[in-house]
């Protein structure tokens, strides 16, 4: 009798790394627990792969259960099984189809996260630190943490970065509104009150006034989930979670459909209010219609939220490729239902960037401020421009600066 292709070694091997990859997921931040580590050893054993996209394919359908977990395990598994070539060896002695050689791709977002995860169970002997690098440390972690990409934050400084954003000094500015209470001070008289006052005993007639009730402009926030945008939305809900303890925060999700997440981001707790989002968005890391979402917004939910002055934060790269004659009517119909529109977009982190894409021109026309979103620092300034007047940049300076 001929002995069977697979040999208990190489399937052992196999069980071990798939052991090792999932410890790597969970410390990660991807939840993985041990029944979904035997349900994808069981998977990977009744399913058999010839090729990389096949295994890739039955460990994710198996360990990930939201939409955003798929780029983290995405990235974790292109490092992981690409260290010595250790799945296409493991094929190779599995199956005897020649695995394809796959070109190098850069660095994605998440990936230092990841990677962090990967080595943090090897330990590095501790060296004693030198006068020299004792000076590099006059500069204070936080300060360096302030300046440092979302995207490239490990596990530990998106946690930092969490706890940051949410000691951080909030907008308080106060706007007059149309409503009036009961005041002390002499101002608009009370009619009503000061004529019931004088049917008391005494003959006396005492005016009763009113003021205008000051209180902060509520805000609506339009959120891009696409692919491109769901590293630095993550912290950038994060932010809106802690902006809604002080404010009426309104907030929508899109990519290539709407969702309104406002009672979602009401929990108390941010992490279970960013899963209830996630949740709540099915198309979260997948493509984008900027302009499609747009009018949907204006025509379900721009008279229910835009009252009372509001203002608007549309955060998204403006990378639309289809229907730019769309989305620049539509920015422009919603430019005129609200006080302040201010784009908040991660390109800006670029040196280099220019307003040559035709999404970005026709977004850039109808906005009053235009800011980048790819730190803390950014988000402190974002603050500042809340509670203030924005000084900044005029978006259209950067449509002359194009061409």
């Amino acid at each position: 009798m001929t002995a069977a292709p697979n040999s208990a070694a190489p399937q052992g091997v196999l069980a071990q790394n798939i052991v090792h990859f999932a410890r790597a997921l969970r410390e990660a931040g991807v939840p993985v627990g041990p029944g979904a580590v035997l349900d994808a050893l069981a998977a990977v054993e009744a399913a058999g792969f010839g090729d990389r996209g096949d295994f890739y394919a039955t460990l994710h359908a198996v360990l990930v259960k939201k939409h955003e977990h798929s780029l983290l395990f995405d990235q974790a598994f292109q490092i992981f099984w690409k260290r010595r070539g250790l799945l296409e060896k493991l094929i190779a002695m599995m199956s005897p189809q020649a695995p394809g050689e796959s070109k190098p791709k850069p660095a994605q977002a998440g990936a230092s996260r990841v990677a962090d995860a990967l080595i943090k169970a090897k330990e590095e002997p501790k060296l004693v630190p030198s006068l020299d690098l004792d000076a590099r440390f006059t500069v204070s972690e936080r300060e360096i943490l302030r300046s440092k990409d979302f995207a490239q934050m490990s596990a530990a400084e998106i946690e930092e970065a969490r706890k940051l954003i949410s000691a951080m000094m909030l907008p308080e500015d106060r706007r007059r509104t149309r409503r009036l209470a009961p005041a002390v001070r002499p101002g608009r008289v009370d009619a009503r009150r000061s004529f019931r006052r004088s049917l008391q005993p005494g003959g006396r007639i005492d005016l009763e006034f009113r003021s205008a009730i000051r209180r902060p402009p509520p805000i609506v926030a339009l959120c891009d989930i696409s692919g491109s945008m769901s590293e630095y939305t993550r912290l950038f809900l994060h932010f809106l979670h802690a902006l809604g303890e002080k404010r009426r925060v309104t907030t929508f999700l899109f990519g290539t459909r709407l969702t309104n997440v406002t009672r979602a981001m009401r929990e108390r707790d941010p992490d279970a209010a960013l899963a209830a989002c996630a949740s709540l968005a099915r198309d979260w890391s997948g493509g984008t219609r900027i302009g499609e979402a747009l009018e949907r917004f204006n025509r379900e939910w721009a008279r229910r939220v835009l009252g009372q002055g509001a203002i608007v934060l549309l955060f998204t790269d403006g990378l639309e490729r289809d229907g730019v004659e769309r989305l620049a009517a539509e920015i422009a119909r919603l430019k005129r239902s609200t006080r302040k529109v201010i784009w908040v977009n991660p390109l800006l982190r670029f040196d280099g960037f220019a307003a040559k894409a035709q999404g970005v021109r026709a977004i850039l026309a109808h906005v009053d401020s235009f800011r980048p979103i790819h730190n803390l620092a950014s988000m402190a300034d974002l603050c500042r421009a809340l509670a203030h007047d924005d000084s900044g940049k005029d978006p259209k300076a950067w449509l002359k600066a194009a061409g």
